[in-house]
């Protein structure tokens, strides 16, 4: 069985357990912490990553995908000391997110993935910690030129380095489908890729044709509903058991998009973000898979989706 990279070494992927397929501890921007030091409370945020994986853990959780890239603040030193804390699983990742480097749009994919490269065979940042995924990131309207250049980069240090890919999409655009295009251009193994943020529309024609070209699908905002244009969350699992009736059970996965507070909120934006999630990492445990469970999916249904995708996807499926 192979291995998958963790801010805590390398982990069989049969080991991984239930997972959460992305979800992020501290979200932020490159640089605030560098450059304003003291605005991030660094130590209150491990705290609460800490507090709030070990909860999920003791219900059952053993891995999220952190697919913080350094444009969104990744911390990986924060991120290793979350993972000892809470003896979850957290694999860390390389890539971009939607703010590509100024330097990167007058480069080419051929320059930029030695560096993606590098973060997965030696380490990110001088830590010896190795990413264990590439994330890459288009939204509303499509692909943007940085972006492909971003894309087509990060299709060179898969092939390379066998590592797999996640993208940020914006599926009422069907960004996906322009998203897979590049990366089979590029010869990229489909098997190889998950595109994200999948539940973020209901159009089953855009879902079923993902899942045909041999991709895996995250279901991964959840509870969603936060913008009108976008379904709650009982009509984003609808949809999941329709793809399990589908026959395609074994292509799924969920998450969350979850994070801790980066600063301390106003107590009206904490109280907004608990109305909006209020069992953090664990929404999926408590309500989704019940939810699930009554619209006729099986235990199997759930532990193929929950627990053995993951292993698969980072293992030899």
């Amino acid at each position: 069985m192979a291995t998958v990279n963790t801010v805590l070494g390398p982990v069989q992927a049969s080991e991984l357990g239930f997972t959460l397929s992305h979800e992020h501890v501290l979200l932020s921007a490159a640089g605030v912490a560098q450059t304003y030091p003291g605005f991030i409370n660094h130590q209150a945020v491990t705290a609460e990553g800490i507090v709030e994986l070990k909860a999920a853990y003791d219900e059952g959780v053993r891995t999220i995908v952190d697919v913080t890239t350094f444009d969104l603040g990744r911390d990986i030193a924060l991120l290793e000391e979350v993972s000892r804390g809470s003896g979850v699983h957290i694999i860390a990742c390389t890539g971009n997110h939607l703010a590509v480097p100024r330097d990167f749009t007058f480069s080419t994919p051929s320059a930029i993935a030695p560096h993606f490269i590098r973060e997965i065979q030696d380490g990110i940042e001088g830590s010896g910690i190795k990413a264990g995924i590439i994330k890459v990131a288009s939204d509303r309207g499509g692909i943007t030129p940085p972006q492909e250049i971003v894309l087509r980069a990060a299709a060179i240090a898969q092939k390379e380095t066998g590592a797999r890919i996640s993208t940020h999409t914006w599926s009422p655009d069907r960004v996906g489908d322009a998203q897979v295009r590049i990366l089979e251009e590029e010869g990229v193994d489909l098997n190889r890729v998950y595109v994200g943020h999948s539940n973020d529309d209901t159009d089953l024609d855009y879902l079923l044709g993902l899942l045909n070209k041999g991709v895996w699908l995250g279901m991964d905002r959840y509870p969603g509903g936060r913008t009108s244009e976008t379904p709650n969350w009982e009509r984003r699992t609808e949809v999941v058991k329709q793809l399990i009736d589908a026959g395609f059970a074994q292509r799924l996965m969920l998450s969350h998009d979850n994070s801790v507070p980066s600063t301390n909120p106003s107590k009206e934006m904490a109280e907004e973000r608990k109305d909006f999630n209020p069992d953090g990492y664990l929404f999926i445990t408590r309500r989704v898979l019940p939810r699930l469970k009554e619209l006729g999916a099986t235990d199997q249904d759930i532990n193929t989706i929950m627990v053995g995708n993951p292993r698969r996807f980072f293992g030899d499926a």
